[in-house]
């Protein structure tokens, strides 16, 4: 996925969101985002519930970790950053999601020059805690010259 452009308005965050097909199949609208935070809902239907008496696969939640995770390091990005992908990516389920949606919140706890560190919560429409993510984010420095 390309980082978005910095400056880009919450609308147009939202429109490049829906627009990569991945997304689109599996029910995802990116419904906050901001430097360090991000919300992310995935509708349930028949391409989700893949998972335990027809809830939500494990596999897909995990999936949602990685994006919501994305979404809010994203923009917390200095201008000499550049993003270099997920270093590492666990979830432990606690329930499983029924119900229409799976809500994803996303909150980088910590961003450094190399790393960035974020905790990622999923709960379903009635609001019950399923599964807590935690994702590790590699940075890297662009050279000088190259700095926007």
């Amino acid at each position: 996925m390309n980082p978005r452009p910095r400056g880009q308005t919450i609308e147009q965050q939202r429109e490049r969101f829906a627009a990569l097909p991945l997304y689109r199949q599996l029910g995802l609208t990116l419904e906050d985002v901001r430097a360090g935070f991000a919300r992310v809902v995935m509708e349930t239907g028949p391409v989700t519930l893949g998972g335990i008496g027809g809830s939500v696969h494990g596999g897909l939640l995990a999936a949602l970790v990685d994006i919501a995770m994305l979404e809010a390091v994203i923009p917390a990005l200095a201008p000499s950053d550049e993003p270099a992908g997920t270093a590492d990516l666990n979830i432990t389920y606690m329930r499983p999601v029924h119900g229409t949606r799976a809500i994803a919140e996303a909150t980088v706890l910590r961003k450094g020059k190399t790393l960035a560190v974020t905790e990622v919560t999923i709960t379903d429409d009635a609001g019950r805690l399923c599964s807590k993510g935690r994702a590790i984010y590699v940075i890297r420095q662009r050279p000088a010259e190259m700095s926007p």
